[in-house]
C-alpha cells in the first residue's frame, strides 16, 4: 500500500482495544477509502456491506431498494430473512444476530457508502443510534470493531463526526483521507512499473489531482498525451463522463452543486459569495451556505480570507484538478481521439498549465515550507490582492500564495510553470517590487517580505536571479 501508513496503522490498532470502537472514514469519491479498509483488515469482516447509489436503483423505493441490498449483505453473513425488511430497525437486529453467532475474538463489522443509505424519511441515524448506544456498548462482551465509510464527506461530518443527537462525541476515531502527494504518486507509479520524469509526474498531477483511482488507470508503455487522449479523449474513455458521475453520486440533488461549481471554474482566482449569488442567480441564504461547506468538506473548493481582510470578505475558489481540466477541455466541446496530442505546445495548455500549476503548488504548502526550513514555524496561507490607486500610488496587485510566518517574515510566493529553466527578466523582478510596495502600502506590514519564485525547473542564473531571496523547484514538491 502507498502512503497511508498512519491511517492503515490507526486501523489494525482497534483490534487490540479493550473496547468497543467506531470509527469514520470519509473523503472525496474515488480516494481509496474502501481499499484502505479491505487492505489494513485483509479482507476479513464479520459484516461488510455497501450503500448503493441512487443511479443504481430502479423501479422501487430508494429505502427499500437499500434495505432489499442490506438484507442481501445479512444473508451472505448468514443471517436470513424470510421477508423483505421493512426499516432500518429491522436490518440492524439482523446486524446483531450477525454478531452473536460469530465466534470471533473481535467482530469487525464494515459499512461503506453510509451516506447513500440515509434516502429521504429513512430513519437510518436514528437505527444507527440506537444499535450503538442501547446495543454496541450495553453488551458485556467488549468485542465489536464498527467501521462505517462515506464518499460524501459533507454528511458524514454533519451526522456522524459532529451529530448533535444521539451519535454526538460516539466516535472512538475518524479518518479523513486525502489526496496523495506528488512523493506517493510518484511511489505508486514506480510499483506499477511505469517511468515517466517528475516534470511529466506534475504535469498528470494537474489533471488528476491526487486521486488514486484516477492514477490507476494510467497504462505502462504509453506517454502522457497517449495516456491523457485514451482517458479522456477516444470514444468509451473512462474519464470522460466522470464529471457527471463524481458530482451526481454524492449529492441528490446535484444541479445548484453544479452551477455553482461552473461559476467558479470561471474565475480561476476565486469569487466572493456576492459574485456567486449573481453568476449562479442562487440566492444567498442558509442553503447556500450549506452548499458551500459541503463542497468544501469534499476538497472541491477551498474558502480563504484575502490577508488583512475582514470575515465577510471570503473567496471561494475551485480546487479539485479534474474538475479544472474537465471545465477547459472537456464541457461542451468537441474532440477527436488525439486530442492532447494535437494540442500540446498550444496558448490554451499554456494558460491552463499556469493554473493548474498554481493548484500544485498550493496542494504542497508543507513541502514548500519544509524546504523553506519553517515546517516547525507557525504559519498562515493567505492570497492578496488590490485594485489601483494612481492618485495614492498603487500599481493593483494580485498575489497567490502569501506564507506569513510569526517569525516576522512573509514570503510573497510566485508560482510559474515552465517547460526548461525559468529565466528571471527585469520585467518579472519590477513586477515583484511593484507587489511588494503595493502589500506594504496598504497593509502596513512591519515583517521582512522575501520574495519567493516557485517554479517547475531550476533558475537560470542571471543578474536578475539575485534579487530573489528563495527559490522552490519541483523537486521539492517532491519532498
Amino acid at each position: 500500500m502507498i502512503g497511508r501508513k498512519e491511517e492503515k496503522r490507526m486501523l489494525q490498532s482497534l483490534i487490540k482495544e479493550e473496547e468497543s470502537q467506531f470509527v469514520a472514514v470519509y473523503g472525496r469519491r474515488r480516494i481509496g477509502k474502501t481499499y484502505l479498509v479491505r487492505e489494513s483488515f485483509h479482507y476479513d469482516f464479520t459484516f461488510q456491506h455497501t450503500g448503493i447509489s441512487n443511479a443504481s436503483i430502479q423501479n422501487k423505493s430508494r429505502k427499500q431498494a437499500q434495505l432489499d441490498k442490506f438484507r442481501e449483505s445479512l444473508a451472505e453473513a448468514g443471517v436470513e430473512f424470510s421477508e423483505p425488511l421493512n426499516s432500518w430497525d429491522e436490518a440492524f437486529s439482523g446486524l446483531k444476530e450477525v454478531i452473536r453467532r460469530s465466534t470471533e475474538k473481535k467482530k469487525v463489522i464494515f459499512i461503506d457508502e453510509l451516506s447513500w443509505m440515509d434516502t429521504k424519511d429513512s430513519g437510518l441515524v436514528t437505527a444507527l443510534e440506537s444499535f450503538w448506544n442501547g446495543w454496541v456498548t450495553a453488551r458485556k462482551e467488549k468485542d465489536v470493531v464498527l467501521i462505517v465509510c462515506a464518499s460524501a464527506t459533507y454528511w458524514v461530518i454533519d451526522n456522524i463526526v459532529n451529530a448533535r443527537g444521539g451519535l454526538h462525541d460516539r466516535l472512538t476515531g475518524q479518518i479523513h483521507l486525502k489526496q496523495f502527494t506528488l512523493h506517493e504518486c510518484e511511489e505508486y507509479m514506480a510499483t506499477r512499473g511505469i517511468i515517466f520524469s517528475r516534470h511529466q509526474i506534475i504535469q498528470c498531477y494537474m489533471i488528476f489531482g491526487g486521486v488514486p483511482y484516477y492514477w490507476s488507470l494510467l497504462k505502462k508503455g504509453k506517454s502522457l498525451p497517449q495516456n491523457i487522449d485514451e482517458l479522456f479523449f477516444r470514444e468509451n474513455a473512462p474519464l470522460r463522463r466522470e464529471y457527471d458521475n463524481l458530482y451526481r453520486a454524492l449529492f441528490n440533488k446535484p444541479d445548484q452543486y453544479l452551477r455553482i461549481i461552473e461559476a467558479l471554474s470561471s474565475k480561476k482566482k476565486g469569487i466572493t459569495r456576492d459574485e456567486i449569488c449573481k453568476i449562479t442567480r442562487i440566492s444567498s441564504s442558509g442553503d447556500l451556505t450549506k452548499k458551500l461547506s459541503e463542497l468544501e468538506n469534499c476538497g472541491f473548493i477551498r474558502v480563504y480570507r484575502p490577508f488583512g481582510y475582514k470575515q465577510r470578505n471570503l473567496v471561494y475558489q475551485l480546487m479539485d484538478n479534474y474538475t479544472l481540466f474537465y471545465h477547459q477541455f472537456l464541457k461542451n466541446k468537441s474532440y477527436d481521439e488525439n486530442e492532447w496530442q494535437n494540442l500540446s505546445n498550444t496558448p490554451t495548455v499554456a494558460a491552463w498549465s499556469g493554473t493548474a500549476f498554481e493548484r500544485v503548488c498550493l496542494e504542497h504548502v508543507p513541502q514548500i515550507k519544509a524546504t523553506l526550513g519553517i515546517s516547525g514555524v507557525y504559519t498562515e496561507v493567505n492570497t492578496w490582492q488590490c485594485q489601483a490607486d494612481a492618485d495614492a500610488g498603487i500599481f493593483g496587485s494580485q498575489i497567490d500564495l502569501l506564507i506569513v510566518r510569526k517569525d516576522q517574515i512573509i514570503n510573497l510566493c510566485e508560482m510559474k510553470y515552465s517547460e526548461t529553466d525559468y529565466i528571471v527578466s527585469a520585467a518579472f523582478i519590477k513586477d515583484q517590487k511593484r507587489k511588494i510596495h503595493d502589500f506594504r502600502q496598504i497593509t502596513g506590514t512591519k515583517y521582512a517580505i522575501h520574495s519567493t519564485l516557485i517554479t517547475t525547473y531550476a533558475v537560470e542564473n542571471n543578474a536578475y536571479a539575485g534579487e530573489l531571496q528563495a527559490v522552490i523547484t519541483a523537486e521539492d514538491l517532491f519532498r
